[in-house]
């Protein structure tokens, strides 16, 4: 049988699907030559290190988790668009726990850069814009919005809502619809 010829995207996949089913700490360029059934060697010619490696898983999850968000929130808007946009990430993180893992780590500078990074960004941007928060602010805002997320899906995943009521599931739409009314409340002016 004839092997699919190695490329940076055949690598990169390899390499992101393995992190889905061991963690991402287990992916190393040896473990990614192993599933690719080739000598680590022939890695390089596709990846520069184990940075390089991760940086492209990284960018992998950035496009796929932007687009899943993108197509989630269009049409939608306010408590309905960020619903949309956190359910799209929490779907992700538990579809493909590794690539998750991947956006949980400092990336390297040019992975900040790629397309797939920008498209990440456009599905909160346009939620943002929904609650009408100035464009200065919106970082803020975007920070805020992430900070609920990773915090929460971490939990989640590392099992620490399981031994306690109610139900995580009851916590997200409560903390979503809490989310909500801080965002619809951001412009309004602050009490002395």
């Amino acid at each position: 049988m004839q092997r699919s010829p190695l490329t940076p995207r055949s690598v990169i996949r390899t390499a992101a699907d393995l992190a889905d089913a061991r963690g991402l700490t287990e992916v190393t360029l040896s473990a990614v030559a192993r599933e690719l059934d080739v000598r680590t060697p022939s890695l390089y010619g596709h990846v520069r290190d184990l940075a390089a490696l991760r940086d492209g898983i990284t960018t992998l999850a950035l496009g796929e988790v932007g687009d899943r968000a993108s197509e989630a929130v269009a049409g939608r808007a306010g408590r309905d668009a960020l619903r949309a946009l956190c359910d799209a990430h929490r779907e992700y993180a538990r579809a493909h726990p590794g690539r998750w893992e991947s956006l949980q780590r400092r990336a390297g500078d040019a992975v900040a850069r790629t397309e797939e990074a920008a498209r990440s960004s456009r599905a909160p941007a346009a939620v943002l814009r929904g609650y009408g928060i100035p464009e200065d602010d919106r970082v803020h805002a975007t920070r805020l919005i992430g900070s609920f997320l990773n915090g929460f899906l971490h939990l989640e995943h590392i099992g620490s809502f399981a031994h306690s009521a109610p139900p995580a599931d009851d916590s997200w739409r409560l903390l979503i619809d809490r989310l909500h009314g801080l965002l619809a409340q951001w412009n309004a002016k602050d009490e002395k």
